[in-house]
């Protein structure tokens, strides 16, 4: 049995249950009619999707079915016979409500066509309180975000933002992970950063959320997005207005530990220019502690390393985004955006290490370390995107070119003492050295996207898109001799060249019918990846030929529940940072490189979701299953003289599945529940490294967050976090849990807004782990984000926070 046959049969033994649970809900009642519309922006025409539909019997005025809009804006709503209304909402928009409609035998489909949503008004002393914009939004093929609405996200980052999100976590040292799964690609404005270029999520510390408007979680992405991330795809998405006339928000933020800073995020839109530009700068020190104990078995001795690590990181970010928006008329637009960020930093951190032998009464020595780094990150990102709509709905054409430049450069000190057990210095042992390592990185992005709709209900979409990215790394460490002269370590002097391009091309086909809808799609994707070591000649050259099929059948259920089944095939390609083998040298004992030798991981991945809307909120649950070839993990190996390497290698395979549950309830007006709960269970095959490295985990981690709006525009926000252990190829990770905090205060006749929040609470949140090996134990404790406290102040012009009051419209019945 293969591989693929052995996948689907698992896959289909987990979905079908919820199948047969699902099928008898598909019965339909007789006397069914149908109200459909689609809702554009009045002032541009651009389709408003993800808008909430309500529809409401007549007289009584009673809610009997509703619907969110997809992204083209279109909604459908199955109705029994009768008389209704249909109430419409969106974030800054009047609120719209149709007149009196009947259906009938006779009159069987209403279509209320294209409806336009005014702009709510800039007079903020007429606005008043009829909706709010969700903070969770839920669809089908992925859950939206809104930023703004978390009081937690205040004064913070966005690695603090996408902590607060379901199905994501971040760890203390800030590695993110999808439904588990550390393999997640994230995009910014739906396309690669500089910021996730070396550094992986934790690069995101660097951008302020105040930035942001809203991040997009795609679990099992179509042949549309790049195949890269198994786990699926976190988009986060920058703020950008288009509303005529001039408008803008100010924050300034004040924190402990020391987090200062500002942002400005301004508008301007006359006629057919549309001006933009954010601007953030943040001052803050990140205080951090850590401990490490160790055993090494050696023959009949037991070496025992107990370590403890504390450190203090002081940056400086800035961040600017500007652009404009040049309307050739309302279907036909170009944008040109150009982001600027420059990080800049000092660290320092102090290791102490003590050395026993079989029980940690016995000490050998002891030894002390300290680190200081400065180091600076400048970052530019030049794009341009041009947006044709056709005059058939759904028709267009989008193509973007995008520049990236990176680069980093890091200056590091590192002075060692060693002693004796009564403290006397072994003056032979000293060490002083230094290390110098600059990397750059230049990418260029072209990108082609053009959907052809037929029927009534079909589209085609063609894409393609291709990537050429530059990568060096200049990287040498010094040490001191006796003579006080800095001398290159063997094998730590070298120059690290990466290049990487990829070229993929895609095509979709999706139609409806009645209740049943499809999307297939094929990507294929031609890889051709180079590593050389220019001081010692060593090149490794790299090609794949991939195609990734993707598939999705959704089909609308009565009563506003629908279900869809979905496939996708995804890669995970070595990427800089897991090819270089240059070591990290800030502690001595412990080291962390890439593989030159690393393979891709592919994932084929399968999950069933449901979604129903009801009055008072929405419930989303998924089952999903993924099967990986060659996992991509992290594996600690110690040497005879103790010390540890930490690098990625392709292990066997990985079987995972789980079930999923996300919530928004409002079971009162004043009272707001979200609720995100993952259970998942994953097989972990490491054998090829070593035997013993098998895992089978069961895991979860849920999160809950209530919002009390309260009376004079107060409101209070509590958050708790809670990860269960989970196993891995050599140990565990154990429990994390935490909390947060947050209270909110609208004042200056509401153009503004008090916040005040507490990020873990009790001061919980610390990444705790258990590693084994054939000769070593190792535990570890540490917590690089302390409790954070930040007061932030948001100033609006001509920004409503709430949608103005609903009008009726004319020309129904």
């Amino acid at each position: 049995m293969s591989k693929f046959t052995l996948r689907a049969l698992v896959a289909t033994a987990l979905i079908l249950p919820l199948l047969l649970f699902v099928a008898p809900l598909a019965a339909q009642p007789g006397n069914k009619t149908l109200v459909k519309g689609k809702l554009t922006e009045a002032a541009t025409g651009t389709p408003l999707g993800y808008a909430s539909v309500r529809i409401l019997q007549m007289p009584e005025n009673k809610l009997v079915n509703g619907a969110l809009t997809d992204e083209s804006g279109a909604f459908a709503v199955e109705l029994p016979y009768g008389a209704y209304i249909a109430e419409i909402e969106f974030i800054g928009f009047e609120l719209h409500k149709t007149g009196v409609f009947t259906l009938s035998k006779e009159n069987a489909l209403r279509d209320l066509g294209t409806i336009p949503l005014a702009a709510s008004s800039s007079n903020l002393d007429e606005v008043v309180v009829t909706a709010e914009k969700s903070t969770m939004v839920l669809a089908l093929d992925k859950k939206i975000f809104n930023v703004g609405k978390d009081l937690a996200n205040a004064g913070g980052s966005a690695t603090d933002i996408l902590t607060n999100i379901p199905s994501v976590s971040v760890d203390p040292e800030g590695n993110v992970k999808l439904r588990g799964s550390d393999n997640v690609r994230i995009l910014i404005d739906g396309k690669p950063s500089g910021l996730v270029s070396f550094k992986g999520g934790s690069g995101l510390q660097q951008l302020q959320a105040s930035m942001i408007d809203r991040v997009e979680i795609i679990t099992n992405p179509s042949a549309r997005y790049e195949a890269e991330g198994s786990a699926g795809i976190i988009n986060i998405v920058l703020k950008k207005d288009n509303r005529r006339g001039f408008n803008g928000s100010f924050e300034v933020i004040a924190g402990e530990p020391a987090n200062f800073g500002g942002a400005a995020n301004l508008n301007y839109r006359h006629r057919k220019i549309n001006f933009f530009i954010n601007y953030g700068l943040a001052y803050r020190i990140s205080p951090g502690v850590g401990s490490l104990y160790q055993e090494r078995y050696s023959n009949d001795t037991t070496f025992i390393l107990l370590q403890n690590n504390e450190g203090k990181m002081r940056g400086f970010n800035n961040n600017v985004r500007g652009g404009l928006d040049y309307f050739f008329d309302e279907k036909s637009i170009l944008t040109a955006a150009y982001l600027w960020r420059r990080s800049d930093a000092n660290r320092i951190t102090d290791i102490r290490y003590e050395d026993y032998l079989f029980s940690t009464n016995n000490l050998d020595s002891y030894t002390t370390r300290r680190q200081e780094e400065t180091e600076d990150e400048p970052n530019s990102e030049y794009s341009l995107v041009y947006k044709k709509k056709f005059a058939a709905e759904g028709h267009e054409l989008t193509a973007e070119a995008k520049y990236l430049n990176y680069w980093e450069h890091s200056d590091q000190l590192f002075t060692q003492h060693t002693f004796l057990p009564d403290g006397t210095e072994e003056i032979s042992k000293l060490e002083v050295q230094h290390s110098l390592n600059d990397e750059y990185e230049n990418q260029w992005l072209f990108q082609l996207d053009y959907i052809q709709p037929f029927g009534k209900d079909g589209k085609m979409e063609f894409g393609a898109r291709s990537s050429f990215r530059d990568m060096v790394n200049d990287y040498v460490v010094s040490e001191q001799n006796a003579g006080g002269i800095f001398e290159p370590l063997p094998g730590l002097d070298n120059y690290f060249i990466y290049k990487e391009n990829i070229n993929g091309v895609y095509g979709i086909y999706g139609n409806k019918k009645k209740k049943f809808s499809w999307q297939t799609g094929l990507r294929a994707e031609y890889t051709v990846v180079t590593t050389i070591l220019r001081e010692t000649g060593e090149e490794n050259p790299r090609n794949y030929f991939n195609l990734f099929p993707s598939a999705h059948f959704t089909y609308d259920l009565p009563k506003n529940n629908a279900v869809q089944l979905s496939y996708s095939r995804r890669v995970r390609r070595p990427v800089y940072n897991d090819l270089s083998p240059f070591v990290t040298f800030s502690d001595s004992r412990n080291f962390w490189s890439g593989n030159p030798d690393l393979n891709p991981e592919f994932s084929d991945v399968v999950e069933l979701g449901h979604v129903k809307y009801f009055e008072k909120g929405s419930l989303s649950s998924s089952v999903y299953y993924r099967y990986t070839d060659g996992k991509i993990d992290r594996i600690r190996a110690v040497d005879d003289q103790g010390f540890a390497t930490t690098r990625p290698e392709n292990l066997v395979s990985e079987k995972a599945f789980g079930v999923e549950f996300a919530s928004g309830y409002t079971p009162v007006k004043w009272w707001k529940l979200d609720f995100n709960f993952n259970f998942f269970h994953a097989d972990v095959d490491g054998s090829n490294i070593e035997a013993t490295y098998k895992a089978t985990t069961y895991s979860w981690f849920a999160r809950q967050t209530s919002r009390f709006m309260l009376p004079r525009q107060f409101d209070i926000q509590l958050r708790g976090n809670y990860e269960a252990p989970q196993k891995t190829a050599q140990g565990e990770r154990r429990a994390l849990w935490y909390a947060d905090l947050a209270a909110s205060k609208d004042v200056l006749a509401g153009k503004g807004t008090l916040t005040l929040n507490i990020l873990d609470i009790f001061n919980t949140r610390r990444m705790r782990t258990v590693t084994e090996g054939a000769n070593f134990y190792n535990r570890g404790d540490f917590q690089w984000r302390r409790r954070q406290i930040n007061l932030t102040f948001n100033y609006r012009i001509n920004q409503a926070k709430q949608v103005g009051k609903g009008k009726k419209s004319d020309g129904e019945e």
